[in-house]
């Protein structure tokens, strides 16, 4: 049995809570076949923050900065959940140092900066991962089963959203997130890359697009202390903070194997928790998802009869093994946390191997330089090609 050690960087936050106890759970459902990890390292820079963090991993280090992680000698991966601005400079450093990397989207600010990461990766012979965890719920896997054998024919029309209402009230707090700077794409490097993720697993490389991004409420009131979700008071005395990023898109694409595609996602839907949907349509049948009927797909058939033709649900259970590992029975709903759960299992699983997994960094690139091409069509008002 091989024993990962890995070093989760923004240990605090809601990601490296999630990567956290994903790592010390997976075994449980997957077993130990493909390896084990031990959380060896937790780097928070907020030392309050990182007051609550022994017990979470016993016997791990508590680190403050990253660059202490990335030279200890005996860590094996450098696990990413820190604020987007900084996932380039602390992937390059890590693979330089010889560690496999697991990063979580959006995988850097630019394509460029994507695609040198996968070269050094390459160069190096290291495993890489990127934190697109919404298609390792089984319920895809099906998806793309029924892709691959033909069933829905040639894909011609690919239609998807993915909406929040973090930023549905004009008074919600400012963070990161909003912040140029720390997120230079915004929604669309945040949000967005969980959309083309679907598309790149599902149908395919996009080779052109048309974008227009959008900011709904320009400033937004600063409140100290205040979290993704939280519930703040206003007391009138608070500065203003502009926001420097894209609160939203609408998308027009075009695919390489000549589908079209038709994608809207926004942090300002208002009353939207969490709203994320794709239908795909081929020449012989549909696919149609919803978030909120996370284990169940619907599926359209012209080999039906006429006069019995009509979407069929399929729930999933426990005939797919990513599944089976959690529950005995189809349509108990897996949520994001065995999402994580899994895609944490196939990392480890990865480096023991030795087997790139989807998405790599190759992946990543790809999707960064759909984020690219959405900056600059909609700062430039024009289609823009994807080579």
């Amino acid at each position: 049995m091989t024993e990962v050690k890995v070093a989760v960087l923004g240990a605090s936050g809601w990601m490296g809570k999630v990567h956290t106890m994903a790592y010390q759970t997976f075994p449980h459902f997957f077993g130990d076949s493909g390896g084990t990890a031990r959380v060896v390292a937790l780097v928070e820079a907020n030392a309050d923050a990182a007051k609550s963090l022994a017990f979470r991993a016993p016997g791990a280090k508590i680190l403050s900065t990253w660059q202490e992680a990335v030279a200890l000698p005996d860590i094996d991966l450098i696990d990413i959940c820190l604020p987007d601005n900084l996932h380039y400079e602390v992937a390059k450093a890590a693979l330089l140092a010889g560690k496999h990397v697991y990063c979580e989207k959006p995988l850097a600010d630019t394509a460029a900066q994507a695609r040198e990461l996968a070269d050094i990766a390459s160069a190096k012979g290291l495993i890489t991962r990127v934190g697109h965890a919404f298609p390792r719920n089984p319920v895809h896997d099906l998806a793309k089963e029924i892709i691959d054998a033909g069933e829905i024919g040639d894909i011609k029309l690919f239609k998807a959203c993915q909406h929040v209402d973090m930023y549905g009230d004009p008074l919600a707090p400012y963070m990161w997130r909003a912040n140029g700077d720390l997120a230079p794409t915004g929604i669309i490097g945040d949000t967005g890359s969980h959309v083309f993720s679907f598309m790149e697993f599902l149908v395919g490389r996009v080779s052109s697009l048309i974008a227009d991004n959008f900011i709904v409420t320009e400033k937004r009131p600063v409140v100290d202390g205040a979290g993704f979700g939280e519930d703040t008071v206003l007391n009138g005395d608070e500065e203003w903070a502009d926001v420097t990023n894209p609160d939203g898109s609408n998308i027009l694409c075009r695919f390489a194997n000549g589908a079209r595609g038709l994608v809207d996602f926004s942090r300002v839907a208002t009353g939207r928790k969490f709203m994320q949907t794709y239908e795909i349509y081929g020449t012989k049948g549909s696919l149609a998802y919803t978030y909120d009927e996370v284990n169940r797909l619907r599926f359209y058939s012209n080999d039906d009869k006429i006069g019995r033709r009509g979407y069929r649900e399929i729930d999933v259970g426990p005939e797919h093994e990513t599944y089976r590992a959690f529950l005995p029975l189809p349509n108990f709903a897996l949520g994001y946390n065995e999402s994580k759960i899994i895609e944490v299992a196939e990392v480890v699983r990865s480096i023991v191997s030795n087997k790139p997994m989807w998405p790599t960094f190759e992946t990543g690139h790809h999707i960064c330089q759909i984020v690219d091409a959405c900056m600059a069509s909609s700062a430039q008002q024009r289609w823009v090609d994807i080579a």
